[in-house]
């Protein structure tokens, strides 16, 4: 093996799960976008989770890179000395756009009529939240309410275009490196863009199904079943633009071809081929098929979102880990192996995404998305 003695791989687990968490969030909001936009009624019940569950995994979504810095401090230099031609710091102003301008003024207005209503209500805590909340407008006549939803309406229009810039330029910085072979490739924006809708869909099933249960109610099956249509047949789509360019690079057998080869067969066989491809693509696409077919809708969807989202972070995994471990030199390969503790460990990676969760939590109990709030 030929590499370099300074070499070494500096992007962590923790780079892995950034762009992992902010698919998520794109995702998340198609599902907003498939109800208020494209007027699916079936995926209401889960339209205010999935606006709630972006916005807990947006908060989270800077946590892996400020973590990743030598001084978390100095990420706050993106907003207050920006670098206009510096895509990562671009990113600062994508990602204040989607919190501040898009998700909470949706989810604000969406809310808006229930919340006046709670604030009159709720007493104690909650109470005193909600009016807190009302921002001292409390009018919920016919009027007020048909310009809350003509400004929800353009905010998740405008936010889905926005969502997809915040996580397709993660694509567009690794597709621009074209000195790695495994990462330079246009279409590597558009295959992040996909696998987020994957991942972000699986994830609404996952955390729908497990929030009836814990809730004591029942699961709208047609719901489901609409969710896992659209995971199907977006999935089908992200796999087939992957394939096509490991295709398009094998035959066109340009320099380091060998290597893109050798990672995918020997170095990334496991998480590739097997994780990637069989057990987060293949299986969980089969698992809908049957679920369809044969019935246990409930349980198999869930399987097969789970699986998804685990063939997804393997997915970012392969791509942010698999283009490092390519030597400079175009001669060998690096290998990383992730510490189980300190500030980029597994233990790390594993608090980092129990944030979100907790953070819809606490939000779903202030914003009960599936049930009037008594």
């Amino acid at each position: 093996m030929f590499t370099y003695p300074n070499e070494c791989v500096e992007w962590s687990i923790l780079i892995v799960l950034y762009p992992f968490l902010s698919g998520l969030v794109d995702g998340a909001f198609v599902v907003a976008f498939l109800k208020k936009i494209f007027n699916v009624k079936s995926v209401e019940p889960v339209y205010r989770l999935s606006l709630l569950t972006a916005l807990a995994f947006l908060i989270a979504v800077p946590l892996p890179l400020t973590m990743h810095l030598g001084h978390p401090e100095r990420a706050f230099e993106i907003l207050f000395t920006p670098h206009l031609s510096s895509v990562m710091s671009i990113f600062g102003f994508i990602y204040a756009w989607c919190l501040f301008v898009i998700l909470l003024p949706a989810i604000y207005y969406d809310y808006r009529k229930d919340i006046v209503r709670w604030a009159e209500e709720n007493k104690g805590l909650k109470g005193a939240i909600y009016r807190v909340l009302t921002f001292g407008y409390r009018d919920i006549g016919e009027k007020s309410v048909r310009i809350d939803e003509k400004i929800v309406y353009a905010l998740i229009l405008m936010g889905l275009p926005s969502a997809c810039l915040l996580h397709g330029y993660v694509g567009f910085i690794f597709g621009s490196v074209k000195a790695n072979v495994w990462w330079s490739t246009p279409l590597m924006p558009i295959m992040f863009i996909l696998s987020s809708i994957v991942s972000g869909i699986a994830l609404i099933i996952v955390v729908y199904v497990f929030a009836m249960k814990i809730k004591g109610k029942l699961v709208d099956v047609k719901a489901l079943d609409t969710l896992a249509t659209f995971l199907l047949v977006t999935y089908i789509i992200d796999v087939s633009i992957e394939l096509l360019e490991i295709g398009h690079i094998m035959y066109m057998r340009e320099e380091g071809f060998e290597l893109v080869a050798r990672l995918i067969t020997r170095e990334l066989f496991a998480s590739f081929v097997v994780v990637q491809f069989i057990l987060g693509a293949l299986i969980p696409m089969v698992l809908i098929l049957v679920g369809k077919k044969v019935g246990a809708k409930v349980p198999t969807y869930t399987i097969a979102s789970i699986l998804t989202l685990v063939g997804i972070f393997a997915m970012r995994w392969n791509v942010v880990i698999g283009g490092q471990m390519i030597s400079k030199s175009l001669q060998g390969f690096l290998y990383y192996h992730p510490e189980i503790f300190g500030r980029e460990g597994i233990l790390t990676a594993v608090a980092i995404i129990a944030v979100p969760f907790v953070l819809l939590a606490i939000l779903t109990n202030i914003l009960p998305p599936w049930e009037e709030h008594a």
